[in-house]
């Protein structure tokens, strides 16, 4: 389990963070700080691997903490959630490698996306007994992304990280799947989980068919490979 702390001021926004964190099963919340201080005791009370972290708290800037936590807490991972938009923020999370930087208001997908991206760099090197090329460029992810993104020439409104875990979803699920339910386990919409779907129909990933349910009313049901492999 990822254990995670929430370090935000605004109690109706952490409460967010919360469910959004309560969808992923490899995610454990440790605690919820309202302020820099709370935050780093916090991270001395307890085994933290991810701080999600505002940037403006009543006592001290997000950012300013920074230079403490790699100091105290090497081990943390960072993910910067936060209104602020002032680019000197994005420039020195980004010297003090924070792993993902999100401006509010964060919608579910967007959230989801970030810490998956997270899970898979963490796994890829978690999982690997010595450090060689294709453990970085997994652990980075851009020679993968750069290679699906040319395989696939992504349109707008489709993401990567996104496309992989639907993907994924149809994989496990051999007698197939719809779109409602892809989207209660990708932590997303229907209709963002429809607009997958039916892309991966569109480029042949996938094939669609509809199945009459119990109240009769005929569902559109997505399985994994094409109309040919399915034969």
């Amino acid at each position: 389990m990822i254990k995670v702390v929430i370090a935000e001021d605004d109690f109706r926004i952490a409460q967010i963070h919360e469910e959004f964190l309560a969808k992923n099963e490899q995610l454990t919340l440790v605690g919820k700080a309202m302020n820099a201080k709370d935050t780093l005791t916090i991270l001395d009370e307890h085994h933290v691997d991810l701080l999600l972290l505002d940037v403006y708290m009543p006592d001290q800037l997000g950012t300013e903490l920074l230079h403490n936590i790699r100091s105290e807490y090497p081990c943390v991972d960072i993910i910067m959630i936060t209104a602020a938009k002032d680019k000197a923020f994005l420039e020195k999370a980004l010297r003090y490698g924070v792993e993902h930087y999100l401006i509010k208001p964060v919608t579910l997908e967007k959230f989801h996306e970030a810490i998956t991206s997270y899970l898979q760099k963490k796994a890829a090197l978690d999982s690997a007994e010595e450090v060689n090329q294709q453990v970085l460029d997994q652990f980075f992810g851009r020679e993968k992304k750069k290679a699906a993104e040319k395989r696939y020439d992504l349109p707008p409104g489709i993401d990567y990280l996104t496309l992989h875990k639907v993907t994924a979803i149809l994989q496990e699920e051999k007698e197939g799947i719809t779109s409602e339910r892809v989207g209660e386990k990708m932590g997303a919409s229907r209709t963002t989980a429809r607009r997958y779907l039916e892309y991966l129909v569109g480029i042949k990933d996938a094939t669609v068919e509809h199945v009459y349910g119990i109240v009769g009313r005929p569902e559109r049901r997505y399985r994994i490979g094409s109309e040919n492999a399915m034969k």
